[in-house]
């Protein structure tokens, strides 16, 4: 099998694990497209209006640039969200590389960094109180930071660093969703006590809730990205077929005819790179990263 990849032509030497991995093997795929779907079908039509009055999110009264600032980190959020699919999933990833790389710079430049800056001016002027201005402040620049590392590893040419950063990316950017299903799980916790704990006042009730929802449904996210991470340090590399270019490739035969003989030579190796798709990338050129620079 021939590809082109980076501007060469490449060969596929074997698939990891010796059989290729379909798409409709991925069983998360569909659920994460719906869950995002449904949460963009709530969530953006009242700022697509550019109407203040359907807000969902009080705005301070001495800070007018709060609902601009809003519909900003919505939309960019959202175009964030609708990219995460996509850049994840595994078989779109091998298949589509150009497209991979355009959604990957669609998702950072048009995404996560005016959201996220915007959701940093945000969490700073946020009414609900401390705790979660405190959690907001720190998501922003953890959710900016993971990113442009993540773009950084890939315009270096270090993909696997790259896509472990992305992961953690990705799960800061679907953290969203999180947040609404811990919320309705803290209130229900947290609503019966609130003339007793609270001693009556909502707004105590309200910053609290809102503290615990936004710490919680970050941090347990990331935490278990990071387990994911260490548990398998390099999950990318199962999904990705192992290429060498095609003139690498003509080396390997000859020099394997040349050295077959010879235990342990390079006949063997070479053998045991198409049985088992333990390969070695050769690129005659230096692959293009998600920004499409050499």
């Amino acid at each position: 099998m021939r590809m082109t990849y980076a501007d060469e032509e490449i060969e596929t030497v074997g698939q990891p694990n010796g059989t290729p991995v379909r798409w409709w093997r991925r069983p998360w795929i569909v659920p994460l497209a719906f869950l995002i779907v449904v949460f963009g079908t709530f969530s953006l039509p009242p700022y697509l209006s550019l109407d203040p009055s359907r807000s969902r999110v009080p705005a301070p009264s001495d800070f007018p640039l709060h609902y601009p600032l809003l519909v900003l980190h919505v939309i960019c959020g959202s175009i964030a969200l609708g990219c995460v699919v996509f850049q994840i999933w595994p078989w779109f990833r091998n298949h589509h590389r150009t497209a991979h790389r355009r959604i990957g710079r669609t998702y950072v430049l048009a995404g996560v960094l005016p959201g996220g800056l915007a959701g940093l001016v945000l969490a700073a002027t946020t009414p609900f109180g401390p705790v979660i201005k405190v959690s907001s402040v720190m998501m922003a620049l953890l959710w900016l930071g993971i990113t442009l590392t993540g773009f950084v590893m890939a315009r270096r040419g270090r993909f696997v660093e790259h896509r472990r950063w992305m992961i953690r990316s990705f799960t800061l950017t679907c953290s969203i969703i999180l947040n609404r299903f811990v919320a309705v799980a803290v209130f229900l916790v947290l609503q019966p006590q609130q003339n007793t704990t609270f001693a009556g006042n909502e707004t105590w009730f309200v910053q609290v809730t809102a503290g615990i929802t936004g710490w919680l449904s970050w941090t347990v996210a990331l935490l278990l990205a990071e387990w994911w991470l260490e548990r398998r340090p390099y999950p990318a590399d199962r999904d990705t077929p192992r290429l060498v270019s095609v003139s690498a490739v003509a080396n390997l035969k000859q020099q394997s005819a040349a050295t077959k003989a010879q235990p342990g030579g390079t006949g063997r190796y070479y053998s045991r790179l198409c049985k088992q798709g333990v390969g070695v990338r050769v690129p005659l050129a230096p692959p293009c990263d998600v920004s499409g620079h050499r």
